[in-house]
């Protein structure tokens, strides 16, 4: 990806936040890279180096600066400029693809060849495959070690490192200091005792946290997941680790922050990365801007709500359960429904792990695909074609479908609609939310052609104007759209 070095020192000189993420600025007099909102002195023009990423930086043989704390940054959008290979290949990284294999096998989940894909990765990123999974890592792991009490073999394990031995080798590496060290420094003003489990996710503001809320508040699926107190809260399993999370705005700041509470260890980076795509961190709000607020109805729209976001999915499985649940029902009867579900398949949280709040809780976590394959789902009210394709859709599952952002989009999508009882608008919801995928757009849905005051054929005609972001479009429609 191509970087304008003049417009990057602009941004970096005015300390614009717009750009925080979007690049990284390597300082050959001092060695260390660091976020264009850096509040150090600003460096000479002829001394900085703007690369793409992170692990580019790293690659080169910069450390990351202790001051602005590059692993803070909100997610890159690096896929934007990148071909359709390497968006789908970082996808896979945050996955977790290259955690137990190495990229020979990540080129052939592609269909091409290894080196290829260095060459693709050096030409849009600066940084090889294998710079990108181990920046994101030992930045994760920073992050542990800077917010958390954990011991530090468990943010190993946490941040997704083989061993003990490597997590130390990676921190040293990054940050030129052992994690003991850098967990001294974080914990200098703060009450080292505290021991609650809690992480904080960086975004791109602007950020439409009260929309979102709404969007989930009103599907919120009765004993997993509710809404309160202008926070969300829901169970989770992960492995063997099992229990619940409860995320918030933090304010004066662009971040959310998570509480946790589990039975169990769970791998906390694969939580982060399920947490970032459920409230789509990951979006470029300003550029999602540019490309609709040439149309009049979501320019409208998008003065209503600035940061829009399209809400993901912490489990593909139960997102799709629940847009099958919904189909040719209004979203209460389809809560009612999914709560029914839970009551009678999903299994209890343990009593140490509920939240002691007197506030409203998630009591039980979302049945399983594999228990759902052969329950009798049709006892609690649903029309036998209905039950037929939920049993159906966990069968697809529980054989190897993935309904995750790291899944391949078309292959998904061919498989979903050969699933009885589902169409192109389930599959387009679930490829929105589910897989992640910024220009999918259920372009029947009567909500929409409603909005603006149109037929099918012209709604499908004028979101052409809207790609690649008609996932956006469509949520800005859905929530502040008239006709």
């Amino acid at each position: 990806m191509q970087l304008d070095p003049a417009v990057c020192y602009r941004a970096m000189r005015a300390r614009d936040a717009r750009f925080d993420g979007r690049f990284f600025v390597a300082v050959r007099t001092t060695g260390i890279y660091c976020r264009p909102v850096c509040p150090a002195p600003t460096p000479r023009r002829e001394n900085c180096t703007f690369v793409p990423c992170a692990a580019a930086a790293e690659e080169a043989g910069y450390r990351a600066c202790l001051r602005c704390r590059p692993e803070a940054a909100p997610g890159t959008p690096a896929w934007q400029g990148s071909s359709a290979t390497v968006t789908r290949a970082l996808r896979l990284i945050e996955a977790g693809a290259l955690d137990d294999a190495g990229v020979d096998a990540l080129a052939a989940k592609l269909g091409v060849g290894d080196r290829h894909l260095r060459r693709l990765f050096a030409t849009h990123l600066g940084a090889s495959p294998h710079a990108i999974a181990a920046t994101r890592r030992s930045h994760f792991a920073k992050q542990l070690i800077d917010q958390t009490a954990m011991p530090m073999a468990d943010i190993a394990f946490a941040a997704g490192f083989a061993s003990v031995r490597r997590f130390n080798d990676a921190i040293r590496g990054a940050f030129r200091r052992p994690p003991r060290a850098l967990r001294r420094a974080a914990q200098r003003g703060r009450d080292a005792s505290d021991a609650s489990l809690e992480l904080r996710l960086a975004y791109r503001p602007p950020y439409a946290w009260d929309d979102l809320l709404a969007f989930l508040a009103a599907r919120a699926i009765p004993g997993v997941e509710c809404v309160t107190d202008g926070s969300y809260r829901r169970s989770f399993r992960q492995d063997d680790a099992i229990g619940w999370l409860e995320v918030g705005p933090v304010p004066g700041a662009h971040q959310l922050r998570v509480r946790i509470r589990a039975i169990g260890a769970p791998r906390l980076i694969d939580l982060a990365r399920r947490l970032r795509a459920l409230f789509d961190l990951g979006a470029a709000p300003d550029a999602i801007a540019v490309a609709l607020r040439d149309d009049a109805a979501l320019a409208a729209a998008l003065r209503a709500a600035p940061g829009i976001r399209v809400p993901g999915a912490l489990d593909g499985f139960e997102l799709a359960v629940r847009a099958i649940l919904g189909q040719q029902v209004s979203v209460r009867a389809a809560t009612t429904l999914a709560g029914r579900l839970v009551t009678q398949f999903g299994a209890k949280l343990p009593d140490d792990c509920l939240p002691s709040s007197d506030g409203a809780t998630p009591t039980h976590e979302f049945p399983s695909a594999e228990l759902l394959a052969d329950a009798d789902v049709a006892s609690i009210g649903l029309p036998a074609a209905r039950a037929n394709a939920i049993r159906a859709l966990a069968r697809s599952v529980s054989g190897g479908l993935r309904l995750e952002p790291a899944a391949d989009p078309d292959a998904a999508r061919d498989a979903l609609l050969a699933l009885p009882g589902v169409g192109e608008w389930t599959a387009a919801y679930v490829a929105m939310r589910a897989l992640r995928e910024p220009d999918a757009f259920p372009s029947g849905d009567l909500g929409l052609r409603r909005a603006l005051g149109v037929g099918a054929a012209e709604l499908a005609r004028r979101a052409e104007a809207w790609r690649p972001w008609r996932s956006y479009a469509a949520m800005l429609l859905w929530q502040h759209g008239t006709a």
